[in-house]
């Protein structure tokens, strides 16, 4: 199959035990252009999905510490990132279950190397079409310009840098743009399960974010604070759409 610059540098996460499956799977991956990030348990697949913010996910159902349903369920709670399972069983109720789990997709071992790549991009075709405003340069006004898959931030025309957790911060408040994100969810889907009794780290990401971001810090415009609940992105798709429709 001839490799689609469309997708060329993709992260695709695989979870998978079986060392010379994961083999497998990342050459024919990276035949084709994606890059890849290896996980081989259930609790590390955790830890990969807050830190490498993978594009796809494919999930073996059999792993050493937790099953891949789980995995799934607890990917669920935190993303919607696509996720394709793959299993060496055929049976029926395995599909059907990891479906109303929220897979996207279900591959069955052993498969074809051409079948797992047209299936990963069938899947990032759908999961793109959904996400078009957060693919490639986010414009969120004349100020503030935001490139995640070239893991990117300018203001006012300079590069910022920005720490591992406050990308990833930026990411998710970004992604739910115009919505109300509670001081739990955004513990849970930037720092992990373990910190959702710690608070205090959201208030002092979101401090240097603003400090690095903001025109003036004291009266932020991008990220919102809601009182007693969260935080939440300024929703410049609306704005945009509003000021095209004058």
């Amino acid at each position: 199959m001839k490799p689609d610059e469309h997708f060329f540098n993709r992260r695709i996460l695989i979870v998978e035990d079986e060392r010379r499956m994961a083999r497998f799977i990342r050459l024919n991956l990276e035949h084709d252009g994606f890059q890849v990030i290896e996980a081989a348990s259930g609790q590390e697949a955790i830890r990969q999905l807050r830190d490498a913010l993978p594009d796809l996910i494919l999930l073996d159902v059999m792993l050493p510490d937790i099953d891949g349903f789980e995995v799934l369920q607890m990917i669920r709670e935190v993303s919607d990132v696509p996720v394709i399972m793959l299993t060496a069983k055929g049976e029926e109720d395995d599909r059907v279950r990891g479906l109303e789990l929220g897979a996207d997709d279900y591959v069955t071992k052993p498969f074809s190397p051409r079948e797992l790549v047209s299936r990963v991009r069938a899947v990032l075709r759908r999961s793109e079409a959904l996400k078009a405003s957060t693919r490639g340069l986010i414009e969120v006004d004349d100020r503030l310009k935001i490139d995640f898959e070239r893991r990117q931030v300018w203001v006012d025309g300079k590069l910022v840098s920005l720490r591992p957790t406050e990308y990833r911060l930026l990411y998710h408040l970004v992604q739910n743009a115009g919505l109300v994100l509670t001081h739990d969810q955004i513990l849970v889907k930037v720092w992990g399960y373990e910190y959702r009794d710690e608070p205090h780290y959201v208030r002092l990401y979101v401090n240097y974010l603003r400090k690095k971001l903001e025109k003036d810090p004291s009266n932020p415009q991008y990220i919102l604070t809601e009182r007693g609940v969260g935080y939440r992105f300024v929703d410049f798709r609306k704005q945009k759409a509003a000021e095209e429709s004058r």
